[in-house]
């Protein structure tokens, strides 16, 4: 009788990665830094406001309409030269009320010495009046008001220009354009604003034994996960994405296709198109198209990965493994930066904090291992620490599914014990 395979620790690599030395492979650092040299900006182009919200703004928004427009109440009340109210003491002091201005009102009106105008919230001033006392400040007759309380000049007004000036930069280039942004456009009078656009990603699944989720697998048959999870990470990251699908291994039709996104794409991304002959067959349907690097990559999972600048507009294009977690792995390294660089985002890296372990781990000499793992923060100091999840391999996809980060090993250490530091990599706030 046979013995049982011992499982290995959590966040051991999977058994083909374990077996092949690291040489001759490249780092990630430089695996990162080629890919991250391909970065295109897509070309800027001028949308509604209401559309560019998450857009980085591709110009200095000038204003050329102060904000406000006009010296406004800031509160109910009436009206007043602050120098009328300034005796108030013991004694209140009582002004003929001469009129109303509501908010949008487009009447001039003005203000004599010893008087009172009522005014709402956002009305106009009338000529000469300098303050607003709130109505609570007074006991709010309508034809004479008693004030009790003194306000300074400027006092519960909005200035001309106290926001905005006439030629102050409302948004800035390289802004991220959120509701607040979009509010001040509208309110200096843009109605578009020049934008950088997301990317847009395609996603191309390939493999024989792939089937779309709306049919039945039969034997030997799985579902395309790739396409849809790598889809929705590209999404996350702020990328236009094209979901193309399931395209046959048949060399004619994959570089058809693949032709044709590189004409309408930023990125595109061929999951299952690394390791075995069908990653030998992808490249070699693809190498008329451009070069594609296949250097082996010293990282764990997804160390068998292919990139490279394709078409007439040198389009980054990677070969990435068929395994969903390998490849939502290399999404996160490699990929991700790649769509925040392109969408022009200073840092495109995600936080990274140090954890404390609490359970051990093992990894690849000589790779640099990514591993899934549930981030948690000691009530009592603050301290990081940090749960590998996982029983074994890279292809468990139901734990990357509860993984809040990626814990990095470096490429010199094969195990880390409970209780040492380790650098880890936020992933995706969940909800």
């Amino acid at each position: 009788m046979t013995e049982p395979e011992p499982i290995p620790a959590p966040g051991a690599p999977e058994a083909l990665d374990s077996a092949e030395p690291a040489t001759d492979f490249r780092s990630v650092e430089a695996q990162i830094e080629a890919v991250l040299g391909a970065a295109v900006r897509p070309r800027p182009v001028r949308v509604a406001i209401s559309e560019a919200q998450g857009l980085l703004c591709a110009e200095e928004v000038v204003a050329e309409h102060a904000l406000p427009g006009f010296d406004q109440a800031a509160v109910d009340g009436y009206a007043v030269r602050s120098v009328d109210v300034r005796a108030v003491g013991d004694e209140p002091v009582q002004l003929p009320v001469v009129g109303e201005i509501a908010a949008g009102s487009r009447q001039p009106r003005r203000l004599q010495p010893g008087q009172a105008v009522r005014v709402a919230t956002g009305a106009p001033l009338p000529t000469l009046a300098d303050a607003v006392v709130p109505t609570s400040f007074t006991d709010g007759h309508q034809a004479k008001v008693t004030v009790h309380r003194p306000v300074p000049s400027a006092g519960y007004v909005r200035r001309t220009g106290e926001d905005v000036q006439i030629g102050d930069v409302a948004v800035r280039q390289g802004d991220t354009i959120g509701s607040a942004q979009v509010g001040l456009l509208a309110a200096v009078g843009r109605s578009k604003v020049l934008v950088y656009p997301r990317p847009r990603v395609s996603i191309v699944s390939v493999g024989d034994e792939l089937v779309d989720i709306d049919r039945t697998p039969t034997v030997g048959q799985v579902y395309d996960v790739n396409s849809y999870a790598l889809s929705a990470a590209a999404r996350d990251a702020g990328a236009e994405v094209s979901r193309v699908g399931i395209v046959p291994s048949d060399p004619k039709r994959l570089q058809e296709i693949v032709e044709g996104r590189l004409l309408m794409s930023e990125i595109v991304v061929v999951a299952g198109g690394a390791g075995g002959n069908i990653g030998d067959e992808v490249h070699a349907a693809l190498a008329d198209l451009g070069d594609i690097d296949m250097t082996r990559v010293a990282m764990h999972p997804g160390s068998v990965q292919g990139f490279g600048r394709l078409g007439p507009d040198s389009v980054p294009t990677f070969l990435i493994p068929a395994n969903p977690m390998s490849a939502l792995v290399v999404f996160e390294v490699l990929i991700r930066p790649l769509i925040r660089a392109a969408r022009g985002t200073r840092n495109p890296h995600r936080r990274v904090v140090g954890a404390r372990l609490l359970s051990p781990v093992t990894s690849t000499k000589g790779r640099k291992g990514f591993l899934r793992g549930q981030l948690l923060r000691d009530e009592g100091n603050g301290e990081y620490l940090v749960q590998p999840l996982g029983t074994s391999g890279a292809h468990l996809l139901a734990s990357l599914a509860e993984a809040n980060c990626l814990i990095t090993v470096d490429e010199d250490l094969t195990e880390v014990s409970v209780g040492e530091q380790v650098k880890v990599t936020f992933l995706a706030q969940r909800t």
